[in-house]
């Protein structure tokens, strides 16, 4: 069945002329179409462009000038502007835009020869971990339809797990790759803040945000990081380095690396089925030969409260142009402040004004010191410790989620709870550190994420490290679905 296929595996496929780019991208078409009212992993399916990237790519492939990544379907977070496609963010207020241009990420995987299936669901703005919030209802967990995928990231997430796309696209800025990569028992990484450009991203918090992939298996989310890396000077945020490097992948080895886990992201607070998961997964490091110790990172466990005061604020400068006079949809009013006050009321959803609403407050004069001035400084601090902890430690490690896959609507009634879920995820963002999730089995039939940070600039070794461990725990599973 094509769409049991790895990204790696249809490569070789396409190479060997066992099926075409055209039947490829037929295959997950069809297979979105049956399966995605169940699920709701798409906002936007684009079978028109599909199926002319599809023969663009065969020409390329039957030309032998196929890459890594030619011929391979692929969706995208619909937080990411891609050229004639529709792009809303999940928000009522960009519902109707069309972007007149591609991200620089849309770019490179036109580069690439990927095919663009569509465009993913997510969380209003990337404004939440459940996939709750959008505007276009709810995404479903493949493991369990009653289940969250996670969020911010669901769609992307849950696209892979049910097949509905072998490859896709996120973005991460307190752990919405991480998180539901972990929920839906995939792969997802986010790489080092900078590799990847955020030019066409529509921003949530510009300090935090990355893109990143998703795959079925580590060497899928290397291969997609390498196509979409690299310095592009239309970001001024962008590291002035090379791309992700995919191809020493597999020579890595477990043996002699030091690996930390701090005991503040292993805590009894944690779903009892992850933590023992976890827990086995670290005893695999120690016998394929790792140097696994216990260290102590104080800081992390201000992580939460710093988060939801930096992240707001830099959300609530960024939403700004949303006001129906720059962008959006315009309710008329009396008056410049009415048509704004009206626009937003209706364009923006309850978790996208409360956090603006935060970051403003944060943000305002008189509470500046006091609240974003403070977090920023408590953001430092964490900086400065995991850069200490990497000084000794080659990677340090933790449960992706603290629980697996809660039930739909089970925590929309505790905003705090929901927050919480990122506590193992946000030090990576707050550091910029490229961090990643794999598959660790389990528990209760629900999948359970294994979190790998790596110092920053280190991705290339990161990902060697998650491939062993990836080899070693051979953890990975499929839900229980056609």
């Amino acid at each position: 069945m094509i769409t049991r296929w790895t990204a790696a595996e249809l490569r070789s496929k396409l190479d060997d002329r066992d099926v075409s780019a055209t039947e490829v991208a037929d295959a997950y078409l069809a297979r979105i179409e049956e399966l995605d009212a169940k699920y709701g992993c798409f906002i936007t399916v684009s079978p028109d462009r599909a199926k002319a990237d599809a023969a663009a790519a065969q020409n390329r492939i039957d030309r032998g000038e196929a890459g890594p990544l030619t011929g391979v379907p692929i969706a995208v977070k619909d937080i990411v502007s891609t050229l004639d496609v529709q792009t809303t963010c999940a928000s009522k207020i960009l519902e109707n835009y069309v972007p007149p241009f591609d991200a620089t990420a849309a770019i490179k995987l036109r580069e690439a020869g990927c095919v663009l299936l569509g465009k993913t669901n997510l969380d209003e703005f990337a404004m939440g971990a459940s996939t709750e919030t959008s505007a276009f209802g709810l995404t479903r967990n493949p493991w369990d339809p009653e289940r969250s995928p996670g969020g911010s990231s669901g769609g992307s997430a849950a696209a892979v797990a049910a097949e509905l796309a072998p490859i896709t696209l996120g973005t991460d800025t307190g752990g919405s790759i991480r998180q539901p990569a972990a929920l839906c028992g995939v792969v997802g990484f986010k790489p080092t803040y900078g590799r990847v450009s955020r030019y066409g991203l529509i921003a949530f918090a510009s300090s935090l945000d990355q893109i990143g992939p998703f795959g079925r298996t580590v060497e899928d989310a290397a291969l997609l990081a390498e196509a979409v890396s690299g310095h592009d000077p239309r970001d001024s945020t962008s590291r002035k380095s090379g791309p992700i490097v995919a191809k020493d992948l597999k020579s890595g080895s477990l043996k002699g690396l030091k690996i930390g886990f701090p005991k503040e992201l292993w805590v009894d607070t944690h779903d009892p089925g992850v933590l023992a998961r976890c827990h086995g997964a670290l005893e695999v490091l120690k016998r394929e030969g790792a140097d696994v110790r216990e260290l102590s990172l104080p800081s992390v466990r201000y992580g939460v409260t710093t988060y939801y005061i930096i992240a707001p604020a830099e959300a609530s400068s960024n939403l700004a142009r949303f006001d129906g006079i720059r962008f959006g949809p315009r309710s008329e009013g009396k008056g410049h402040i009415e048509v704004v006050e009206n626009t937003r009321a209706y364009g923006f959803g309850r978790e996208v004004k409360a956090r603006i609403m935060i970051g403003t407050y944060a943000l305002s004069a008189g509470y500046y010191d006091a609240y974003y001035h403070r977090a920023q400084q408590v953001r430092a601090l964490m900086r400065q410790e995991f850069d200490a902890a990497f000084g000794e430690f080659d990677a340090i490690v933790s449960p992706t989620s603290p629980v697996p896959a809660f039930r739909i609507g089970e925590l929309s009634g505790d905003p705090l709870a929901l927050k919480l879920l990122d506590a193992c995820t946000i030090p990576a963002n707050m550091g910029g550190y490229p961090a990643i999730s794999i598959p660790a089995g389990l528990t209760n039939g629900l999948p359970v994420g294994f979190q790998m940070i790596g110092p920053r600039m280190s991705d290339e070794r990161l990902l060697q490290m998650a491939y062993a461990s990836e080899q070693a725990l051979g953890a990975s599973a499929r839900p229980p679905i056609p």
